[in-house]
C-alpha cells in the first residue's frame, strides 16, 4: 500500500501507550525511508522507519481510516437542496 501525507490511521488499544494514548495518527511526510506523523488532539508528533509502519499495519496495530469525499460532498449537497 502506498503511504502518503494526509493518510490517517487508527491506533489499536494494545499500542496506544506507545503513542501518548492517542486514538489516531496522521502522516505528515514520507520520504521513502522515514515517515513523520502527528497524533490526534495535539498529543504529540514523531517519526518512524517506513518498514516499521508497514509492520504495524501488517500486525493490525494500525488501521487506515478512510473517508469517502464523494459521500461527504453528496450529503452536503443534499442538505443545501433540502
Amino acid at each position: 500500500m502506498q503511504i502518503e501525507a494526509g493518510m490517517k490511521y487508527q491506533i489499536s488499544q494494545g499500542i496506544k501507550g506507545n503513542f501518548n494514548s492517542a486514538d489516531s495518527l496522521t502522516v505528515t511526510t514520507n520520504n521513502g525511508v522515514t515517515v513523520q506523523f502527528t497524533l490526534e488532539d495535539g498529543k504529540g508528533y514523531g517519526s518512524m522507519p517506513l518498514d516499521h509502519l508497514n509492520y504495524l499495519l501488517k500486525r493490525s496495530n494500525l488501521s487506515l481510516i478512510t473517508s469517502n469525499k464523494r459521500v461527504l460532498l453528496s450529503s452536503e449537497t443534499e442538505e443545501k437542496i433540502g
